[in-house]
């Protein structure tokens, strides 16, 4: 007796703020990658489908994408935030690294 199926993966890519086409609000949304891969006796072999798509973190609407669009958007988040797919707090004004404080002499 030979068992075999399938297994899916969700990989999120990154995180970008883009203005949704379902509900029309500038918001974050997630890049993700599905994989399907071919499994024998619950081992994963490898892969046979990969799709990519971004979800409205507001509204939860999601688009599916080609893969050269999503290597564009995870080029785009990487080069805009130094690297860091999460990105970076803003900081308040006044702000000095090292804890002084500009307002104190």
């Amino acid at each position: 007796m030979i068992i075999f199926g399938t297994k899916g993966y969700l990989h999120q890519l990154a995180v970008l703020t883009m203005v949704c086409g379902w509900c029309g609000n500038p918001a974050a949304h997630t890049l993700r990658k599905r994989v399907t891969k071919f499994t024998l006796f619950f081992v994963p072999l490898f892969p046979f489908s990969t799709k990519y798509a971004t979800q409205c973190t507001f509204c939860g609407g999601e688009r599916q994408i080609p893969v050269e669009e999503a290597d564009r958007l995870l080029a785009q988040a990487r080069s805009g935030q130094d690297g860091d797919p999460y990105g970076t707090a803003p900081q308040q004004p006044g702000y000095t690294p090292g804890g002084r404080n500009p307002y104190q002499g």
